[in-house]
């Protein structure tokens, strides 16, 4: 079923309800928030719709339903145990064009009332086309258990500053950055507070937020857009190009603005679509252009993500760039492990490298440490020929290995096994994956290898 999920302006407008029993008293408790003049049809009518009525907060006529009640309502409301009254109800507003809803009657109703959070002027309206309200209201539930309860003040805040902007500062590309900015900030009491002064600045300090005619490399994360730096989201939100990897899920892409041009120029598995001097250039072409450029990046820009080339590419061309950390993906395999890389009894040190780069070509350069943690981007599926070099490095064939699948992602899964059985292992795990291997994952692999989850190897751990 199509519907257009709107949000109507209904003070002062009148509105028919025809009903006055249980299911109808909880209508009337969602339509007279909105400042409706509501009219209720019922011969009968509960104790509360009574007391409402006698208050002046509502008219009731105490009669049955005929089909003239419905005549100059905006909407119209059946609430009846009686489904030929409904049905009647519905088909008198049918004949003039009138909006109707009969409850728990899907074939009678011309719109349905969502599930609502509200927070102030911020509402959450939640429906499943009368399929199931009980599923409605359960989601509510935990929308409302998330939200921070401050939220509608904030928004009031935020209102006053929006319109103070809109009434100060000319339309344009920086006054849309400013309000984005705005929109990402916290608002204090403070004629001092940081924000409030943004506002009041205006132009100068949303250019030196979000500069057109410049580049940002952003760190996406392993993933998770809850993982996105909160400058990450905003830049990316704000972004008139977007040029990113291959391994940004879709999740991420959404934040963007629907102007913004996302353009996937990722590399992966060997297969090149198009090459970095490509990327490199439609960096700087579009940014020369005067628009604002996030080259976004899986992890952090700076680790395995070729951004040496494009910051000597950028600064050759002269154009501003600005560099924007994020979650590495081995930070989030080790979350998802449960593991310290650097674990005071274990490891000392953290080595980071590339499937492509962990086979050890000068092993007097890279000395077989026992008490580091061995982080692998991309190992790759056959990862025996790496396994096989650490062993001859001298690393033991029970040094517990961990591979992650989609770390921090919904699809997330985790392998234990050791050094040994590893180029077996790592054959069943889906790309894109990480390795950790060393005793910092000692007690989590124990514990895992003893049977908590299936693994590819039995080995016993040293002491």
């Amino acid at each position: 079923m199509n519907l257009l999920p709107i949000f109507l302006k209904l003070d002062g407008r009148p509105c028919l309800l025809v009903g006055a029993g249980t299911v109808a008293l909880e209508k009337v408790g969602t339509l007279l928030p909105t400042g409706l003049r509501l009219r209720v049809v019922a011969p009968e009518a509960c104790a509360e719709i009574r007391a409402l009525a006698a208050e002046g907060r509502l008219e009731w006529m105490a009669r049955p339903f005929a089909p003239e009640d419905v005549d100059g309502n905006l909407l119209v409301i059946a609430a009846t145990d009686v489904p030929e009254v409904n049905a009647a109800v519905h088909r008198a507003a049918a004949e003039r064009g009138i909006w109707s809803n009969s409850v728990d009657d899907i074939p009678n109703c011309d719109f349905f009332f969502g599930s609502v959070v509200s927070r102030g002027d911020l509402q959450i309206a939640i429906s499943t086309a009368g399929e199931s309200p009980a599923l409605a209201q359960r989601l509510r539930r935990e929308i409302d258990e998330q939200l921070p309860g401050d939220l509608g003040p904030w928004l009031a805040e935020l209102g006053k500053l929006r319109r103070e902007v809109l009434s100060t500062h000319p339309r344009g590309e920086e006054r849309r950055l400013l309000l984005h900015e705005l929109a990402h900030r916290q608002i204090c009491e403070s004629p001092l507070c940081e924000t409030k002064q943004l506002a009041r600045k205006g132009r100068e300090a949303a250019r030196q937020r979000t500069v057109p005619g410049a580049v940002y490399l952003v760190g996406a994360g392993p993933g998770d857009p809850d993982l996105l730096t909160v400058k990450a989201a905003r830049l990316i939100a704000a972004a008139d190009v977007i040029l990113h990897d291959d391994l940004v899920p879709q999740a991420i892409l959404d934040l963007a603005a629907s102007r913004a041009v996302v353009v996937n120029v990722g590399k992966r598995c060997g297969a090149k679509a198009i090459t970095q001097e490509e990327i490199n250039a439609l960096m700087i072409e579009h940014a020369q252009a005067g628009r604002s450029v996030v080259r976004l990046k899986s992890g952090d820009p700076l680790l395995f993500g070729r951004a040496a080339e494009e910051l000597a590419a950028l600064a050759e061309a002269d154009v501003p760039y600005e560099i924007v950390p994020g979650v590495s993906a081995a930070f989030a395999a080790a979350a998802a492990v449960g593991c310290s890389l650097t674990h005071r009894d274990w490891a000392s040190n953290v080595i980071f490298s590339t499937g492509h780069h962990a086979q050890s070509h000068n092993r007097a350069a890279l000395p077989a440490l026992e008490d580091a943690t061995r982080v692998v981007y991309m190992p790759g599926r056959d990862v025996t020929l790496l396994a096989e070099e650490w062993m001859a490095e001298g690393l033991p064939a029970d040094l517990p290995c961990a591979v992650i699948s989609h770390a921090a992602q919904p699809e997330q899964a985790i392998l234990h096994t050791t050094l040994g059985e590893l180029g077996r292992a790592a054959a069943e795990v889906q790309a894109p994956s990480l390795l950790l291997a060393g005793w910092a994952v000692r007690e989590i692999s124990a514990r895992k290898l003893s049977g908590e989850s299936e693994t590819a190897a039995t080995a016993p751990l040293r002491p």
